[in-house]
């Protein structure tokens, strides 16, 4: 049923509406068909500040239902948005992008709040998930097809570009809005319905884009968020024939499911998985700058991105020096909760994340790793101590029998692996079932070109750690997953191939 926005507050969730200047961006009910609805049985599910553990909010917890009643509404909003010119389409997200704009830093709060990470994070997220609307918003303008050659002079073929119809979305919370927009927004341009459901421990920032996207024109039944459990949504999604598209960010094990359960209706699927990414030091590179990109790269939101630096090897002749240039710089962040403006390092998501990252620690110190810096959680003051914090750390002689090497360990840790040579750093790198992104230093044309070419990932930074882009494809090979986001490439996984013939009555002898 429709109803208000936002539930019963305490003093956690009172804070935070304290903190945004446009109360009525702070939602806790889903969104379908244009209203506010709760869950038909009225449950609701806590939403944690990950830095204090208190619950700032509590939102509508929807099931099957009101996936089911998502899932009719975009259905029915399917043919009169697909109808619409792309330059109308367009229009009507520019106008979101404004709006979004506008409120970037509510938005920003938002997102520093239910997921940790600092303000100065959120706002980069921000810049990038914004960036993806107005991006997306111009390039559905210039979707094209082709105009075939044929060997019958009275046929004429034509290659049309189609919207695939309803999309199923489904993102994570470590990053509760670049992962949203970079799947809505292109969707949305090319003419397809979307029900999103966003990750249970991020909700609140998918809300205030739907309440902002309302505001915007987007039509009822267009944008639908459904929020809750997420078997029974996930399964409700993949069950129904009306969904024609799976978009997910998530863990490999979780998309495997999905992959699997979306061949039932044949639904095209586009899935970006685990990472535990290669960042390689060649002998060459300079230091300095190799350890400042390693840093920004393997502690960025805690560690807790697909892409970030997991596995580093460092070449022998430099080893030492690096060790000791890492440990310098990863000792000077600051933690704490992030809408402090001098935190540096946020909390983990929750208390799962820390125990998995002191397992990684205590495993690698077992078999002969040493804590240059970290290796336990740090001591913080109140309330900040029944936080889901984890001291960034850095291992030096650090194997490949350890668990660290093997599984993507999605904290602040980092092991420090040595290599003799080229081919060495190769076959470590490559030496994993993920395949998304890899990065390397070297000062070496050549050698630049011939790693970036045999680095078996589908994206690699050289000298460069912000690889993220909205004019770039983005995503991975191997259980990393399928598909891309972003760029062209990006906008045309949401369109199918239509190819039409047509017969003209001309022969040899004119009309």
């Amino acid at each position: 049923m429709a109803g208000s926005a936002r539930g019963d507050t305490h003093s956690a969730a009172e804070e935070l509406l304290n903190k945004v200047h446009d109360k009525d961006l702070v939602k806790t009910l889903g969104f379908v068909n244009g209203e506010w609805i709760s869950a038909s049985d009225g449950s609701t599910m806590p939403v944690d500040n990950p830095a204090t553990g208190d619950v700032i909010a509590n939102v509508a917890c929807l099931k099957a239902g009101e996936t089911k009643s998502a899932i009719a509404a975009a259905s029915a909003a399917f043919p009169l948005w697909s109808s619409k010119t792309a330059k109308e389409r367009g229009s009507i997200l520019r106008r979101w992008y404004d709006l979004v704009l506008a409120a970037q830093d509510d938005i920003a709060t938002i997102m520093t709040v239910e997921s940790g990470k600092p303000f100065a994070e959120s706002k980069g997220e921000f810049t990038s998930g914004v960036a993806s609307i107005e991006w997306f918003a111009e390039e559905c303008r210039r979707v094209t097809g082709d105009v075939l050659q044929t060997v019958h002079n009275d046929r004429r073929m034509i290659v049309l570009k189609q919207p695939v119809g309803v999309v199923a979305a489904i993102t994570p919370w470590n990053f509760p809005m670049s992962m949203i927009t970079r799947k809505v927004a292109p969707a949305l341009a090319v003419g397809c319905t979307v029900i999103l459901k966003p990750a249970e421990s991020t909700p609140l920032t998918a809300l205030a884009l739907a309440e902002l996207g309302h505001r915007a024109g987007i039509p009822n039944g267009v944008l639908n968020i459904v929020q809750g459990d997420a078997k029974a949504i996930g399964d409700t999604m993949l069950e129904s024939d009306a969904v024609r598209k799976i978009g997910f960010t998530g863990s490999t094990r979780v998309g495997k499911m999905l992959f699997s359960g979306a061949a039932d209706t044949v639904k095209r699927v586009s899935l970006e998985l685990g990472g535990n990414a290669p960042f390689i030091v060649f002998d060459d590179a300079d230091i300095d700058a190799a350890a400042a990109g390693v840093v920004s790269s393997a502690f960025r939101n805690a560690g807790q991105t697909c892409i970030c630096a997991n596995r580093i090897f460092v070449q022998d002749a430099i080893y030492d020096a690096f060790t000791e240039a890492v440990t310098e710089k990863v000792k000077k962040l600051k933690q704490g909760p992030g809408l402090d403006p001098s935190i540096t390092l946020g909390p983990l998501i929750n208390t799962a994340a820390v125990e998995r990252v002191q397992g990684h620690v205590d495993d690698a110190v077992a078999k002969g790793a040493t804590v240059t810096v970290g290796g336990k959680k740090p001591d913080l003051p109140e309330p900040y101590n029944k936080g889901y914090f984890y001291a960034p750390t850095v291992l030096a002689n650090a194997t490949i029998d350890m668990k660290i090497f093997r599984e993507e360990t999605f904290g602040p840790a980092m092991p420090l692996f040595r290599f003799k040579d080229d081919e060495e750093a190769i076959q470590l790198a490559n030496n994993t079932e993920y395949g998304l992104a890899a990065y390397f230093f070297t000062k070496d044309l050549k050698r630049s070109w011939r790693v970036a070419e045999r680095l078996e990932y589908g994206m690699v930074g050289v000298n460069e750690t912000a690889i993220t882009s909205e004019v770039a494809p983005f995503g991975g090979i191997k259980h990393s997953g399928l598909g891309r986001e972003h760029s062209i490439y990006g906008l045309d996984e949401f369109l199918y191939i239509k190819y039409v013939q047509m017969g003209i009555g001309y022969d040899n002898k004119g009309f």
